[in-house]
Formats: C-alpha cells, structure tokens, sequence
C-alpha cells in the first residue's frame, strides 16, 4: 500500500485480512463451512442488493459507512462494481504525473511551487519573494535604486506639472530679466575682454581681460545662484508632497517653505565662504613661498594646492549636500542640518556623488539642447552675426541677451525641477535605509497596516 501523506483520501486503506485491490469484506469467522453470504450469486436471495452483517461495528470517524444509496443490480448477475469516481480536487487529491515523472510542487523540475502546492498556490507553495512595496506617490517606499530616483524626479514634473512649471517658470523668469538687464546695461559697458582674442596683446593685458570676464561673471552667477536657491526651496515642499501620493499648490508649497528660505540662503552662503576657505588654505603655501622670493617652487605649490582644493572642496559639497533637504523637511537650525547630511551620507559618498553627477549631467544636456539653439538665433540676429560667436572681441545687443535669454528660461523649467528632485528623492532614500523613513512616510500617506507587510531593506544599486 502506498502511504505517502497527502496520497490517498482518509479511510480508504484496506482493512486487516483484506487483500488489497479487493471489493469486498473479509469472511466472517463464525459463518459455518460451505455457507454462501447473502449476496452471492449462488445464494436464494430475497431482495437484490448487498446484505450487511449485524456483527459490523458502527462507522466510526474517517470509515466507509453502509451505503444507503440505490442498489446496484448488476451484482445479483455477478457482475464487478462500476469503479468509483475519482477523488476530486479536496485534500488528497494529486495532480497527474509532469514530463518526466515529476509533480506540480514536487522538487523534481524547476519554476515549480513547493509540496502541497497542487493546483491552487496554498500550503507549501514556492515563496515568490517578499510583497512588492506600497507606492502612495512618484517612488516606492523602499530604498530606491538610481533609475527610480531619476524617474521620481521625472514623474514629479508630468504628476505636478503647473505648480512644478510654475515656480520654475517664474523664479527663471525673474531671473533672467536682472541678468539681461544687468549685461545690457552694466557689464557690456564696464568690461574690456577684447585682449582675449588679439595675438598680440601681452601677458598683463590679457590678466586684466581675464579679470574683468570673472568679474562680469560673478554678479550674474550670484542672481542665478539666488534663483535657483529659490526654485530648490519650493521645488522641495512639492517633492515631499509627491512622495506623499498629496496634491499641492503654489500657495501651499511657498506656505511650506517661506519659514526656512532665510536660512536657506544662509546655508547656501555658509557653504560658500567653506568652499572658498578650503582653496585658501590649499593655496596659502603656495602663496608664501612666492612672496618669500621663491617663484618657481611657489608656483608649483600653488598647482598642487589648485589640485588638491578641488578634491577636496568636491569631497566636501558632496558630504553636505543633504543639509537643504534636511533643513527645509525638518525644519532644522543651519547647523544641525549641515550634522544630518554629514551622517547620511556616511559611507555612501560615492553613491550620492554619482547619482547628483547623473543628474547633473542629464540636466544640462537638455538644457544646452533647449539653450544654444536660442543663442544661434540671437547670435544670427545680431550684428556680430554666427561667426562672431568665436570672436572674444565682437559684443552682442539687446536682441541677442533677449534671445539667448528666453532659452536660458525654458532650460532652467527643465534643470530646476530635476536637479531639486533628486537632492529630495536622494536624502528621502538615504532615510529609508538608515532611518526607516518609509514607516513614517507609509503612516503620513495613510497606508493601512504597513509596518505588517513592508518588505525588509532591499538595497538599491
């Protein structure tokens, strides 16, 4: 008999001095020799159908008991019991034989469930890895990997389009119309860059041109900074919405983000004056040693302290790029945001730097995309023409500022969003996976049993 659990159904085993494969009970041991049962064919029987000794004992839990069903006729002529159904798809029941021999659920053959699995997934059925993550807004939350931290962004600027367009769109405009206005009317005028392209000016005029274009170029950068600090600061109050699953205006993310923009700004200038401290002080030999008398060995400090500041400034805006985000979602003190980044980005450097240096990169390919086609056309439209675009010498009027200018409007729309985008989404994934941010978000997104169901710390790539 083959007892294999699960194989046949309860109370089908055949009983003690019974053969198994046979149809009928065995003898009884009082009957006297030569006496024929009730039903054999042989036997005066009175009434069709099988008789059933008084001496049985009741049925008990999980036995066969007395049919009570219609007769069946064909055994008065001796013939064999139809054979009975086949069991159906209850406890049991097995599946017929794949190639080979192997069963669904069985450990033979691969993709198949586990033991028990027959038909239906149930018990024992093959684990198909934990339970995909909740979802309320642009990501899942769970620690992300790079391509879902770029289509987060991208997914906050389709969902949010006019509040996201909307801030971009203004904060660019805005500054765009100081930046045109003050090239049109101060630094055109105030700068002489025409010694960068003559050949034959010397050394000390070509310094001076230098000078004056970094000069000219350093107002110009302040506004842009001042923009963008803006756009990052709403842009933020609308990314924290969109991983929320939460509708957000214009009005909302500025309510949001007014009480921090101070401080903002402060933390952008705090960062500015580290950066520029650290060159100095990576240049301060350099500085020395030429001033002692030593040209040649100061310069070739001066090098290395130009190389080593870079390094190190990088090292340094990449350790702290994390206090915006920190400062405007947690409402934090400069100081205690410029501590947060510094411990979220403990040992994830090189992640967080490739993934902002992706971003980067993305951003400004579509925005030179947008960009040098408008500053063609402004170019051809000007006096100086295409070709004296190459020419340090040739200076360009109102109409090449007002076109170049709304080119740089339509790519900042584009840079903006996603560059403040991934900052959020970037210190949002560095808090699910060293801070379990995704239960608190869960909880404020009103995902129902969450902390039940969420998948562990799946690492991102």
């Amino acid at each position: 008999m083959n007892d294999t659990p699960g194989w046949a159904s309860p109370g089908s085993a055949p009983s003690d001095g019974q053969e198994p494969g046979a149809s009928h009970p065995a003898e009884p041991t009082d009957r006297p020799a030569g006496a024929q049962p009730a039903d054999h064919p042989g036997a005066n029987q009175q009434s069709p159908g099988t008789k059933w000794s008084k001496e049985q004992p009741p049925p008990g839990p999980g036995q066969w008991s007395a049919p009570t069903g219609p007769q069946n006729p064909g055994r008065n002529a001796g013939q064999t019991p139809p054979p009975p159904p086949p069991p159906g798809p209850g406890w049991g029941a097995h599946p017929p034989a794949g190639p080979g021999g192997a069963y669904p659920g069985g450990p033979a053959g691969p993709g198949q469930g586990g033991y028990g699995g027959y038909g239906a997934p149930g018990w024992g059925a093959g684990w198909g890895g934990p339970p995909p993550a909740a979802k309320p807004g642009v990501i899942p939350l769970r620690p992300l990997a790079v391509g879902e931290i770029l289509d987060g962004a991208v997914a906050t600027m389709r969902t949010y389009w006019r509040t996201v367009l909307g801030i971009s769109l203004t904060v660019a405009v805005i500054t765009q119309i100081f930046v045109v206005l003050l090239q049109g009317l101060i630094l055109d005028d105030a700068t002489d860059t025409t010694a960068l392209g003559d050949p034959s000016a010397t050394a000390d005029e070509q310094l001076n041109a230098m000078g004056d274009a970094m000069r000219a170029s350093g107002p110009v950068l302040l506004i842009t900074l001042i923009g963008t600090i803006t756009a990052t600061a709403l842009l933020t109050a609308v990314t924290s919405r969109a991983v929320l699953g939460k509708p957000v205006t214009l009005g909302e993310a500025w309510r949001d983000a007014r009480p921090q923009v101070l401080k903002l700004f402060g933390l952008i200038f705090l960062l500015m004056l580290i950066a520029a401290g650290t060159v100095l002080v990576c240049l301060l030999p350099g500085i020395l040693v030429s001033a002692a008398g030593s040209s040649d060995a100061g310069a070739a400090l001066k090098a290395f302290g130009i190389l080593g500041s870079i390094v190190l400034v990088l090292w340094l805006l990449i350790r702290l790029s994390l206090a915006s985000p920190a400062l405007m979602l947690e409402k934090q003190s400069i100081k205690k945001a410029l501590g947060r980044s510094v411990k979220l980005t403990r040992g994830s450097w090189w992640r967080v730097f490739g993934i902002q240096l992706l971003a980067l990169i993305i951003a400004n390919i579509v925005a030179m995309i947008v960009v040098v086609p408008f500053a063609l056309v402004g170019a051809a439209l000007s006096d100086g023409g295409v070709s004296g675009m190459v020419d340090a010498s040739s200076e360009y009027g109102w109409t090449y500022l007002i076109v170049s200018g709304i080119g740089s409007v339509i790519g900042s729309m584009i840079t903006f969003p996603i560059s403040a985008g991934v900052t959020v989404l970037l210190y949002v994934d560095q808090r699910i996976r060293r801070e379990a941010l995704d239960l608190d978000l869960a909880r404020a997104a009103g995902v129902q049993d969450y902390a039940a169901s969420a998948p562990g710390t799946t690492p991102g790539s």
